[in-house]
């Protein structure tokens, strides 16, 4: 069964930084791409970012290619998503989730994931 938690999400006025992490039960990323997508209510959700088991090569959506950057840490079970000039835009619930890297993402095809966080930029 896989789990994933994320955390770090809050308050952050506009061009702050937040780093977001989801912690993973062991040895998920042995076998699962890990990839991040947001949602705001009312509208579908979007996928954001991906990193490869195999060889941790990471893909970004245009939209926050840039500003945005994946990382894995092996041995803490943990993703993170480095959230750079975050604007209001961002606003929004973010998940992490098991998928096909790019293309699941590119899709929005996702077959685990997490709770989410909240994130709110803002003045």
């Amino acid at each position: 069964q896989v789990q994933l938690v994320e955390s770090g999400g809050g308050l952050v006025q506009p061009g702050g930084s937040l780093r977001l992490s989801c912690v993973a039960s062991e040895r998920t990323f042995e076998y699962y791409n890990i990839g991040w997508f947001r949602r705001v209510p009312g509208k579908e959700r979007e996928g954001l970012s991906c990193i490869k088991s195999s060889d941790e090569r990471a893909y970004y959506a245009d939209s926050v290619k840039g500003r945005f950057t994946i990382s894995r840490d092996k041995a803490k079970n943990t993703v993170y998503l480095e959230m750079n000039s975050l604007e209001p835009e961002d606003t929004a619930i973010y998940y992490c989730a098991t998928t096909v890297c790019p293309h699941g993402v590119w899709r929005n095809e996702y077959d685990y994931w997490g709770q989410g966080t909240q994130v709110t930029v803002s003045s």
